[in-house]
């Protein structure tokens, strides 16, 4: 026998298969449709009058054959839910004070930890593998010897971060403080009283009817949460306008003990955040860039080791500190592998779910051992956003899901250039595709977070019109210098 898989190129084969599957419905119908015309052109020119005179001898069947066409066509649409558009966003740049170069960082924690010369070693590890570049920032208060989080502190980042956030996208879109019907801000561990929605309200004077809300302590996942959120209320309020504000606050949360479990925050988190306007208004759908198709979420917190990964607790000292657990990327892996098989079925092309489930049918029925089909969601997506929580994280991403360098370039280089901003993340990797001028109309963007409970959260967007390459933004000075070559190792 030859060798097929030489003789036939495998690749050509599984195109044509793709092709043949999708537009299965598009090809049924052509023939149908030639038969239907052929038999028209047969037909002579009294044949055609008589025809003619049939119809309309049966006026009022025709009318109201007509009539409950258009009233379940009208059912139909008004049962569909409101479109939900993202008209702009904005992204956080911090100053360059507040860069933090690995020797600086590696200074500080040699004389914030000068007796404990093992954690300082294990940050280095960490640090020289993190994929972090030179230039991410910590806030102000961080840099002090030894840090002051306090309070105050950490108010000032918040109005620093928030507000500038906030003054970017209302200057981009046009829209003013009083035409904001919906507030969302989402920050997991820093919670103040009042909350800082209600900062922003103080600050920029918004409507007393305002519906204002503030997540806490839902993880680097709590920006599609919020995304959720906002489009549920936006399908309850006709004509309204929603802002969500994610970020996370860093400077109560900087971690002074020495246990190894919770000094890998302090490794990767980063000062950042991200300011969204969603809008449900007939008049925005033309101007939006993108218009959000789904939001699947997955919680694992039944199980005690999802709910126990990430975990804020005090350390023997009693110094407070989120603890990451090494079960971290096992517990991600199931977390995604539950998403995948809700979102699978929303966005996969037939041929795709025809793969699927032949593949689980032939574990369950003849052998359980074969490997289980993993759907080629390239197929579905033009883009991915992997939340940057880290190297490892993208790495099993791309591997698990069989992505290109490309596809999670926006990923690794945003962690280079501004580190794990959490919840807001998913917005710098939607700036860099925009900034190297690759979203074009009709592009699908997968988003895919974790966070703390442990849970998994995707959102799907659909580009609605071609995006012109910005002069502002987080990425309009240094996007000609990336992508960078990340090297496994950076000897400190």
């Amino acid at each position: 026998m030859p060798d097929f898989s030489n003789s036939v190129n495998l690749k050509y084969v599984k195109l044509g298969y793709q092709y043949l599957v999708n537009h299965f419905l598009t090809l049924s119908l052509v023939p149908i449709i030639v038969g239907v015309m052929v038999q028209l052109f047969r037909l002579g020119p009294n044949e055609i009058s008589g025809l003619w005179t049939a119809l309309w001898s049966d006026f009022v069947h025709v009318l109201c054959s007509c009539f409950v066409l258009i009233f379940a066509a009208t059912l139909y649409f008004m049962s569909k839910p409101r479109p939900v558009f993202l008209v702009d966003y904005a992204c956080y740049k911090p100053p360059v004070s507040c860069r933090v170069p690995f020797a600086t960082f590696m200074e500080h924690s040699r004389l914030n930890l000068s007796e404990e010369p093992k954690s300082v070693d294990f940050q280095m590890r960490i640090l020289e593998r993190s994929g972090l570049g030179e230039e991410t920032c910590l806030p102000p208060a961080i840099h002090f010897i030894p840090p002051t989080p306090t309070m105050e502190s950490a108010r000032g980042e918040a109005e620093l971060v928030i507000f500038s956030l906030i003054d970017s996208l209302l200057d981009k879109t046009g829209i003013k403080p009083k035409d904001i019907d919906i507030l969302i801000v989402n920050c997991s561990l820093f919670s103040p009283t009042p909350s800082l929605s209600a900062m922003v309200v103080n600050k920029y004077k918004m409507r007393s009817n305002i519906r204002t809300f503030n997540l806490s302590g839902m993880g680097c996942s709590a920006g599609v949460i919020s995304i959720d959120l906002a489009h549920d209320l936006l399908q309850f309020y006709p004509n309204s306008n929603a802002l969500v504000v994610s970020t996370e606050i860093i400077t109560p949360n900087y971690y002074q003990g020495k246990e190894r479990s919770m000094l890998l925050p302090n490794c990767l988190f980063r000062m950042g955040g991200a300011a969204i306007v969603l809008s449900n208004r007939r008049t925005d759908r033309w101007r939006a860039k993108y218009r959000l198709l789904h939001v699947v979420r997955t919680h694992k917190g039944g199980d005690d080791k999802a709910y126990r990964c990430v975990y804020e607790e005090e350390d023997p000292q009693g110094k407070i500190g989120i603890s990451l657990s090494k079960d971290l990327m096992s517990i991600a892996g199931e977390a995604l592998k539950s998403n995948i098989t809700t979102i699978g079925p929303l966005v996969l092309p037939a041929s795709e779910q025809i793969l699927f489930l032949l593949s689980l049918i032939g574990r369950k029925i003849f052998n359980p051992k074969w490997k289980p089909y993993i759907p080629d969601f390239k197929q579905a997506f033009e883009h991915f956003c992997i939340h940057a929580g880290g190297r490892a994280v993208i790495d099993e991403l791309q591997r698990n899901l069989r992505l290109s360098a490309e596809h999670v370039e926006a990923s690794r280089m945003t962690l280079h250039r501004f580190g794990n901003t959490s919840s807001s993340s998913l917005w710098y990797e939607m700036g860099y595709v925009e900034a190297k001028g690759r979203m074009r109309r009709g592009d699908r963007v997968w988003m895919i977070a974790f966070g703390s409970g442990f849970k998994c959260n995707s959102a799907v967007w659909k580009c609605n019109r071609n995006i012109k390459v910005s002069s502002d933004g987080p990425w309009f000075d240094c996007i000609d210098r990336y992508p960078v070559q990340i090297p496994e190792v950076v000897k400190l």
